[in-house]
């Protein structure tokens, strides 16, 4: 039985771990990282889904926002992230045979979609005009995320803008939409941002939109999603690789079976740990089960709202819209059935335990950007990958049911609401498998649950926090001050729990590290 006390025991091996491992090593510290898995990862991982295949797809995860320069920097990861010139392409549901294609290196082209979608060409100024006003959010808040908590005050002084401070903050995000934009599919394409594994609405009082919104519009203080050169995978064996050249100890195939608020790890088949502290790389619900707690009300537990489908296609579908190629509307993101009014009406629908018809969903193709992800004879074949990712898909949707049974229905409704823009059926371009399977797979929030340990398929670990203090919140010691306290001392939050954690960041990690660093030295 090992007796050793190290500096820090990490539980869970996810991307954040691994970032926090990488620093506190690096820094000189006994970190031991206990993952449940046989692979580090979590949801930034690479895989083939389909035997014989040689494509290695972002399974789970699959485009990078958050992680800062820093940490890339700080940790000398070898990581190439490459940016879309496309930003997104939105068929209009009511004709797809027009649609707005919003492209970064060429803004009359973006107007002249605009006018040909809406006959509004004014509509891409206003688009236009409120991205330009979202800006400076992004610029101010985003550098702030690997920093101790800042106050809101400090932050909204930064962004100068009290009108839209409100508006963020204060007021539910479809105020600010109808004031900004004229269009349903103009208002859809932007709240699409402030839905992403997020289950609520335009007009939602809890503002849990608003918060999910605002992390993706000050991504890289930019905005901007970047695709990670050799898929996510690629991301994780860098932070791995930073992490054990540090010295860190990781051990996968290790069942955490509980923790107490001493420093004391429990694994599968009696083994125990002990750390001066504890970082916890899971979601909080399954940090209260190991710590023998258990959830005092049952809306705090997490729920995902998200369905992944991964494809591999012969080639990109052609479209009813003869204006725009299909290597381009699949380069950004492409929006189906997200107008503000078919968001909100899937939203009450999933809402009443339906699933929405049309299922909203947004796809892009990795390959155009990354060929690299496909084996030798594949690009040569012109084969290209698709990332589906379905909104408005609720984890209660398959409470109670046959898992296999709701993946197929929701697999049906995904492809249903895809064939509609399309100007062929997409079952006639995916790729066949050797064994004659063609190369389409859905991964639900039960199958996140199940194979990740995420508490209801959420990728959040819970509902998002906004990334700074309130004015009268304490921020007395280290943990609280970096965002990643818990009601114990000695136990820090190191993952997408954490108070800026979500999203492929590192931001947990990091937070936790720093935290972690003060209190050791202390």
């Amino acid at each position: 039985m090992s007796t050793r006390i190290h500096d820090a025991v990490i539980v869970g091996g996810g991307h954040n771990a691994l970032v926090a491992a990488a620093y506190l090593a690096r820094a000189g510290r006994s970190v031991v990282v206990l993952e449940r898995l046989d692979r580090v990862g979590g949801a930034a991982v690479s895989e083939r889904p389909w035997p014989g295949v040689d494509a290695r797809l972002s399974r789970y995860s699959y485009l990078v926002s958050l992680l800062p320069r820093r940490i890339i920097d700080d940790l000398g990861l070898r990581i190439d992230l490459r940016r879309r010139r496309f930003s997104s392409y939105t068929p209009d549901p009511g004709d797809p045979r027009r649609g707005i294609l919003i492209d970064t290196a060429d803004p009359a082209a973006t107007r002249a979609s605009f006018l040909r979608t809406l006959g509004d060409e004014a509509e891409a100024s206003r688009f236009a005009a409120f991205c330009k006003r979202l800006a400076p959010v992004a610029r101010a808040i985003f550098p702030s995320m690997t920093a101790p908590l800042p106050h809101a005050g400090e932050l909204k002084a930064r962004i100068g803008d009290d009108g839209l401070w409100s508006a963020l903050v204060h007021e539910p995000l479809g105020r600010l939409l109808r004031a900004s934009l004229d269009s349903d599919l103009a208002r859809g394409i932007a709240l699409t941002d402030a839905l992403i594994g997020t289950f609520s609405h335009a007009d939602d009082e809890s503002l849990r939109q608003n918060r999910c919104f605002l992390y993706h519009v000050i991504g890289g203080g930019t905005g901007d999603w970047d695709v990670p050169v050799g898929g996510m995978g690629r991301v994780t064996a860098e932070l791995e690789r930073a992490a054990r050249d540090a010295g860190a100890h990781l051990r996968t195939g290790i069942d955490v079976t509980a923790i107490t608020p001493d420093g004391e790890v429990t694994v599968e088949g009696g083994e125990k740990l002990h750390g001066r502290l504890v970082l916890s790389g899971v979601g909080s619900s399954v940090l209260r089960g190991l710590l023998g707690e258990t959830a005092s009300d049952a809306a705090d537990r997490p729920e995902g709202a998200q369905l992944k489908v991964n494809m591999l296609l012969q080639r990109l579908p052609r479209l009813r819209d003869p204006s725009v190629a299909p290597e381009a509307a699949f380069a950004g993101t492409f929006h189906v059935n997200e107008t503000l009014t078919q968001l909100d009406a899937a939203f009450r629908t999933a809402a009443g335990r339906g699933i929405p018809n049309p299922l909203p969903e947004e796809i892009y193709c990795h390959s155009l950007t990354d060929p690299s992800i496909l084996g030798p004879e594949l690009r040569a074949s012109g084969a290209q990958t698709l990332t589906l990712f379905g909104l408005q898909t609720p984890h209660r949707l398959l409470e109670g049911r046959d898992r296999d049974a709701a993946r197929a229905e929701l697999l049906r409704a995904a492809q249903a609401s895809l064939d509609a823009v399309l100007a062929e059926p997409l079952d006639g371009c995916l790729y066949e498998a050797p064994d004659g399977s063609p190369c389409i797979e859905a991964r639900t929030t039960a199958d996140l649950e199940e194979s990740l340990g995420m508490t209801g398929g959420d990728i959040f670990h819970g509902p998002l926090s906004w990334p700074w203090a309130d004015e009268d919140e304490p921020l007395d010691g280290p943990a609280r001050r970096w965002g990643v306290a818990t009601a114990n001392d000695r136990i820090l939050l190191a993952g997408s729990a954490a108070r800026r954690g979500g999203a492929v960041s590192g931001l947990g990690g990091h937070n936790a590290a720093m935290a972690a660093l003060e209190l050791l030295d202390g």
